[in-house]
Parts: C-alpha cells; structure tokens; sequence
C-alpha cells in the first residue's frame, strides 16, 4: 500500500510539473509575442511619423519657394510716385524726350507738318530752341551722343543728326531698322527700336546694325516698343498703345520689370484733358537720379520715383501691357 502511495504522489508531482512547465512556456510565448506587437507598433509609429515629418517638409519647401517666386515676380512690378509736376506743350506730339542738363530737355515731336527737333525749359515749358522738319517727315525717337543728337522719322529709314546747341542739322543718314521709332545710346552705341518686339544697336559712326534682340516677358514677345531711353544699364521703352513701360536687358532682350503708369492719363482724363494721347517720353538726369516722363498732348511733364509693388499683383502683365489698344491716333 505505501509503495502505491509513492507511486501516486510521484505521478502527481510529475504532472504538476509537466502543468507548469506548460504554463511557463506559454507565459514565455505570450511575453514574446506582446513585445512583437509592441515593438512593431513602435516601428510603424516611428515611420509613420517620419513619413510625416518628410511630407511637411516637402510641402512646407514647396509653399517657401512659391512664396519666394512670387515675392521675387512682384517685386519687378512697380507703381509710381509723382514728385512734381511741370507745364508741358500740349501741342507737342512727343515722340523722343532726354534731359539735356541745366533744368533743359530736348524732344521730338511729331505728326506732319508739326514735326520739330526743340530745347525746352523743365520749370516753364518754354521752348527756347526749335528746328522745324520739313512737312515730309515724321519726327520719331530722339538721343543725344557727345554733341550731336540722334533723330530717326516716322515709316522711313531715314535720320538727322543735329547740333546739340543751336539744333543745326549736320547730316542725314539711312539706318537698317524696318522703321524709325526710338532711339537711345549708353555713349558708345545707340539702341533703335522699330514697332516690333526687336531692340537694335546701331553703330553711331555707320548706323548698321551691330547686333539685335527680342524682347520677352516670360514666353510672351513684347512688340510695340517705342520711345527709349537707357536708364542704369537698362534699356526703358514705352510700350505703345499701353500705360506700361518695359525695363529691358540691353544684353538679351529679357524683361526685367515693368513699370505702371495709368493713373498719369487718368488723372489728366478727369482733369478734362480729353484731347490727349498715350503715354509716351522718358527721360533721365543722371546726375540727381531724376525720372520724367510725359505723353503726346500732355499739358504736363512729371518727375516720379518708383515703389516696387510687393503685395501679390492682382491683375496680368499681358492684360495691362501687352494687348494692343488705342487712343485716338493711329501713329506710333
């Protein structure tokens, strides 16, 4: 009987042990088994959020350069400011405008039969000095190099160089622009431009072509150039038939900022000028860093300064400056 004893107790430790070995090891299992799924959480936690953190980068990138591309677009665009106002010869169909020193300008004007080379006075608009042009022409683009002045006429390729004091004329010359609308020079060469999207430079001894670009904005060719002047390495050019003037790369013809001036026509509108054209006439003093421009007809020249519009423009370049409109003359 006590050997049956024996027995039994041993078998009953032997399952009991067997039971917690069972036990153990599937305590064990299940230990593993939670640190995987806990480990893998983790990880796909962990790439989650780095995938996260990437996409906010890239997207946060994205919005920063578009910031920057607009900022930098906008900041080319720019309005004016008008410091002072001057009489201007409402007669005068201007065509080419420079400062001549001492508080003088000297312009071209046009329509035939009117057409004249002139010296005027900033503060009066007194004309001191004029040479009228014989009925045939139309005056055009006007530059003065040393001391002669640069004239190119109206649907011909024909010029005049005249004496910068008295407005004698020197000579007579032919040029190879398809036509004669303005001029501009920055001492060495002179730039011409002809109604196209094409800028000239112009030998000022021969008066060939040197060399000659097209002028765009983005993928748009700029056509309508007209009256220049060269500004700080910049060729300006009014854009006929808009309120727009065009800062241009005398290197490759690239548009490097536009300037917009509608509320010069606007303001002269409502002020009852209603005989007026486009605006048209740049001019530079050098010197004091002063900008003028005025418009044929314009009763009034004005000096400005430029303030680059660094809000988001709302409107269009191509709308404002590139479609084609007009006021009354055909002539450019």
């Amino acid at each position: 009987m006590a050997i049956d004893s024996s027995k039994k107790k041993k078998k009953k430790l032997k399952r009991a042990s067997v039971f917690q070995n069972s036990s153990s090891f599937m305590a064990s299992s299940s230990t593993v088994s939670s640190c995987f799924i806990r480990n893998r959480r983790i990880t796909i936690l962990s790439v989650s959020l780095i995938v996260s953190v990437i996409v906010i980068f890239y997207i946060s990138s994205i919005a920063i350069k578009k910031m920057k591309f607009e900022e930098v677009i906008s900041s080319q665009i720019s309005s004016i400011e008008v410091v002072n106002e001057f009489p201007h010869d409402p007669n005068a169909f201007t065509q080419g405008l420079l400062y001549g020193g001492n508080d003088t300008f000297f312009e071209s004007t046009g329509v035939y039969g009117r057409s004249s080379v002139r010296k005027v006075a900033l503060h009066t608009g007194k004309v001191e000095v004029l040479q009228k042009m014989d009925d045939s022409y139309f005056g055009e683009g006007l530059t003065l190099l040393g001391e002669r002045l640069f004239q190119v006429t109206w649907l011909k390729k024909i010029g005049f160089v005249y004496d910068r004091y008295n407005l004698s004329k020197f000579e007579e010359f032919t040029h190879e622009m398809r036509d004669g609308w303005g001029l501009a020079t920055d001492g060495e060469v002179l730039f011409g431009s002809d109604g196209s999207s094409t800028l000239y430079k112009l030998s000022p001894h021969t008066f060939k072509v040197i060399e000659k670009a097209t002028v765009k904005y983005k993928d748009f060719e700029v056509h309508n150039l007209n009256e220049l002047e060269y500004i700080n390495g910049e060729v300006w050019a009014n854009v006929w038939s808009s309120d727009c003037i065009a800062r241009i790369s005398p290197k490759d013809g690239i548009v490097l900022g536009w300037i917009l001036l509608p509320n010069l026509r606007n303001h002269l509108f409502q002020a009852g000028n209603v005989g007026i054209d486009v605006l048209n006439g740049i001019a530079w003093d050098s010197e004091k860093n002063r900008i003028f421009v005025t418009g044929k007809l314009w009763p009034k020249l004005y000096e400005i300064k430029l303030h680059p519009i660094r809000e988001p423009f709302h409107g269009s370049i191509e709308r404002h400056c590139l479609r084609r409109r007009a006021f009354g003359f055909a002539e450019p």
